[in-house]
């Protein structure tokens, strides 16, 4: 192929409706557990679905440079839509053929990539654009596949859905996708909106589980346990092995405080999502829990609940550092202060949040005493720090953990001032424009110049919920 017509391909891929076009994961990069997470629908999920989940696959491959497993993947998608929607294969396979076509293309096979861009415009070119259309099912793909791919999206997903219904209100597909986006929206602060569309949802969609799942744990949230506990039952009998519905249905019995029901299931999710680092920080939580538990039980002094309180401490700092080890924030994990009340979790968040952000001269400290990238930040780092003038340089969130270290060590009155200088650092930043109330106009004026610069936008605000979640 001349490179004229590379040209024009490269003219003509940016218009075509799929993942390439998308804008999917190019902010935080691919999740560790994202493609555990669409191989695991692609084994439960009613066959329906698939197809969306093997272009998703497909993307994924192709990130990862694997281009022959995402061709594979397309091949997969392209069957499937043949099988499930004949009549509307043409229109259903745009998706697939602008991947195939973009995936050649990486390739450097440049014929076979306009062979797929020939196919796309022949569909389209009996509508009003060339390379795409406007369509009820590609905007349903669009939203199927966000939803696989962060909160963040969650917004667009509902956008997507609400303008397929006003094509077609009552389909199941489109109706799911909608109710499970009001979910995750309507979730913060829990509030009965979505309650009704999920209803609608599942008079849609009889036989999705997942459905009911969101149901009960919603109908939780809103203190009506008992009418939502019957649902969470009825889709652990009958989709035991869906691992979304499990990690839903271990949060019912956090929720609850049946903490070895919790776990039991999370741990179940966990066979089918080893890299998922949420599943990891959850578990923390209910292990920590079961200490705290037993802690406070009158007879917590005996000889064997100690061992048992040290057993379920070591567990709950495992699962903490899987989670970490799997892309979640350390000050997420340990959101809970009593989490960082130990020396060896303080080490393990500083050393993963702060490492890459320490000034220049205590980079050369550590190399001065002979400590690798890999060692514990020590108990007396804030001292030392302080010593060399490096502390005034930290970055966001490091007052805070100065605070604690020297909460550990038994200095409460530098760990108060640590603790007021993050304070004073929260509300000159916050967008309520308080500070103006508790802060003198020096402090004001300087602005985000004391610690706090290059902050880290990516650390959760909702630090303290043990539950919290990209997605459900």
């Amino acid at each position: 192929m001349s490179e004229v017509s590379k040209s024009s391909l490269e003219k003509i891929l940016p218009q075509l409706k799929c993942h390439f076009t998308w804008k999917l994961l190019k902010e935080d990069g691919v999740p560790h557990d994202l493609e555990d997470r669409v191989c695991n629908q692609i084994e439960f999920l009613s066959t329906e679905f698939k197809a969306t989940m093997y272009n998703l696959l497909a993307y994924i491959k192709h990130l990862d440079g694997q281009h022959k497993e995402a061709l594979e993947c397309l091949r997969q998608a392209e069957e499937l839509i043949q099988q499930q929607h004949p009549d509307q294969a043409e229109i259903r396979s745009l998706v697939t053929w602008g991947n195939y076509a973009w995936v050649y293309y990486h390739m450097d096979r440049l014929s076979e990539a306009q062979v797929y861009v020939d196919k796309v415009r022949q569909v389209c070119e009996k509508f009003s654009n060339p390379y795409s259309i406007e369509c009820p099912e590609l905007d349903s793909e669009e939203g199927w596949t966000l939803l696989q791919c962060g909160a963040k999206q969650n917004e667009r997903v509902k956008v997507y859905f609400e303008k397929a219904l006003e094509e077609k209100p009552n389909n199941p597909e489109f109706s799911t996708g909608l109710a499970i986006a009001m979910y995750r929206l309507d979730d913060k602060p829990p509030k009965q909106f979505c309650v009704s569309v999920l209803r609608q949802a599942i008079e849609l969609n009889p036989d999705n589980q997942y459905l009911k799942v969101l149901l009960g744990l919603k109908l939780q949230k809103i203190y009506k346990e008992a009418e939502g506990e019957p649902l969470i039952e009825e889709a652990l009998e009958k989709a035991p092995g869906q691992t979304d519905i499990l990690r839903i249905a271990a949060k019912f019995y956090l929720r609850r405080g049946d903490l070895d029901k919790a776990i039991e299931l999370f741990q179940k999710a966990l066979k089918s999502l080893p890299n998922d680092p949420h599943i990891y920080r959850q578990l923390a939580f209910c292990y920590r829990a079961k200490e705290k538990q037993i802690q406070g039980a009158e007879d917590s002094e005996a000889g064997g609940n100690r061992e048992k309180m040290e057993e379920l401490r070591k567990s709950a700092m495992d699962y903490s550092k899987k989670a970490i080890e799997k892309g979640l924030d350390p000050l997420y994990v340990y959101s809970d202060i009593t989490e960082l009340d130990t020396e060896e979790c303080y080490q393990t968040a500083f050393t993963k949040v702060e490492r890459k952000q320490l000034p220049h001269g205590y980079s050369n400290f550590q190399e001065q005493n002979g400590q690798s990238e890999d060692t514990p930040v020590p108990k007396h780092l804030s001292t030392k720090s302080t010593a060399n003038g490096a502390e005034s340089q930290l970055p966001r969130n490091s007052w805070y953990l100065q605070g604690l270290t020297h909460k550990l060590n038994g200095e409460l009155l530098q760990a108060a001032e640590c603790f007021e200088k993050e304070l004073g650092h929260l509300l000159r930043n916050s967008p309520s424009g308080i500070s103006s109330h508790f802060l003198p106009a020096e402090e004001l004026a300087e602005g985000g110049e004391e610690v706090g610069q290059g902050a880290d936008s990516s650390t959760p605000s909702k630090l303290s919920d043990p539950l919290a979640d990209t997605e459900e």
